[in-house]
């Protein structure tokens, strides 16, 4: 029995995916468990494995499609079975039709029907070849991994295009050769590009979209701070050392630096919020979002109730968010609803920067590297581990003096961490 592949809802506020790559096309052998396809939600990219065994019998969307969720995008079934119930808005012959044709014909009905669509998928290749022709890709017939035109589709195309010279327009021998020569011709002659064009994902558009209506739209300011690490550092490495025997996560800096700064945003609200243009929203537990490089770019998971949670919980519960986004794996919700970020570029040595808020948050923590500053001491020099902190703020919601005291009280914090744990 034909087995309909439903596009997933991951979370409910995702109301359609981006399909990515399809690892099978129609006609190909699929076994339980075995990836069927790639998409992506615009926060996170997932691969969709197959439910049951079977052969692919009909795709009904390409890459790049956007699909609404719970959607059918493909069949799974025995060669020769009908899966007209299954096709989205007709997308299929219709079932009594399929009935009355040979299996044969109906297999090719049916894979032409659903492979339609597809056909107006043009690689950059075939494009810049049917420049270089002068023909319109879109006229080629697809011969390429999933109806996608490929350049020696165009080549065809300006092969069957040409009229020959024989009596009465025939074409002779010589007219079927002169335009494969031609082609040839025209490929070789071309200089070969220095560089690559690549459509920009999804999860890219929406990051690209989000940062300039950021910029555009705040009144954004940057402050910059250090403190001297000496203390934190030293703890840490206790930690590391009773780590084994007492069953201790690993504990990081970014960790000590998100508990400490769970702590303080409690005593700055204005901090702690969303600025909403008439209004701000206030909220009762720091929601700390935390950013993530990942292979398909940036993403800030949030570890909700921060502030209710000890150093060793928010470690691990950090670690596990990181992991799920770089995976791609985690859920949509959870990259949501943060009230403040924090983004640490400290492990690739940058020593200041500025970062851009996430809006409507009203503000963000960059974290910058540990360098070894000189200093004197009870008329001694000494030198120390200082880490800078880069604070960016929207004007709009918090002044200057009320950003510059969350840093003071965050130096403060970390110069001090073990009493902080105390509190």
């Amino acid at each position: 029995m034909a087995t309909p592949v439903i596009m997933p809802r991951q979370g409910q506020s995702v109301e359609s995916c981006i399909i990515t790559e399809w690892t099978k096309k129609v006609g190909d052998s699929v076994s339980e468990g075995e990836t069927l396809f790639a998409y992506e939600t615009d926060k996170a990219a997932f691969e969709e494995p197959a439910k049951v065994s079977g052969t692919l019998l009909a795709v009904f969307f390409h890459e790049d499609d956007d699909v609404p969720c719970l959607e059918t995008v493909a069949v799974i079934g025995e060669p020769g079975e009908s899966f007209a119930e299954f096709a989205p808005g007709g997308a299929a012959a219709p079932a009594a039709e399929q009935a009355e044709a040979p299996a044969e014909e109906e297999k090719a009905q049916e894979t032409a029907a659903v492979t339609a669509k597809s056909a107006e998928g043009v690689s950059p290749r075939a494009r810049a070849a049917a420049e270089r022709l002068k023909v319109d890709a879109k006229e080629a017939a697809p011969t390429g991994p999933h109806g996608r035109v490929i350049e020696r589709d165009v080549i065809a195309l300006a092969k069957a295009g040409r009229t020959g010279t024989g009596i009465g327009g025939r074409i002779t021998p010589a007219d079927e050769a002169a335009p494969a020569a031609e082609a040839a011709s025209a490929i070789a002659a071309a200089p070969e590009a220095d560089y690559e064009d690549k459509k920009l994902s999804n999860i890219r558009k929406v990051i690209a979209r989000s940062m300039h209506e950021s910029l555009a739209n705040m009144a954004q300011l940057t402050h910059n701070s250090s403190f001297d690490a000496t203390e934190i550092m030293a703890y840490r490495k206790k930690l590391k050392a009773a780590a084994e025997s007492m069953e201790l996560p690993n504990i990081t800096v970014n960790d000590i630096i998100i508990y400490a700064a769970s702590r303080m945003l409690k005593k700055h609200p204005d901090l702690n919020s969303h600025f909403l243009g008439d209004s701000m929203r206030y909220f009762k537990h720091v929601h700390m979002g935390i950013a993530v490089d990942t292979p398909r770019g940036l993403l800030v998971p949030t570890l909700f109730n921060a502030d209710t949670k000890s150093l060793a919980e928010i470690a691990k519960e950090s670690k596990e968010l990181a992991k799920a986004a770089q995976s791609g794996s985690i859920d949509p919700s959870l990259l949501s609803g943060a009230s403040f970020t924090i983004s640490n570029l400290g492990n690739f040595g940058v020593e200041h920067f500025t970062p851009v808020i996430n809006p409507p948050q009203t503000a963000i923590l960059g974290v910058d590297c540990i360098i070894e500053r000189v200093r004197t001491k009870d008329g001694s020099i000494e030198v120390y581990p200082a880490m800078g902190l880069s604070l960016t703020y929207d004007h709009r919601a918090v002044d200057g003096a009320p950003a510059s005291r969350f840093l003071m009280d965050m130096r403060k914090a970390l110069e001090n961490f073990t009493a902080l744990l105390s509190e």
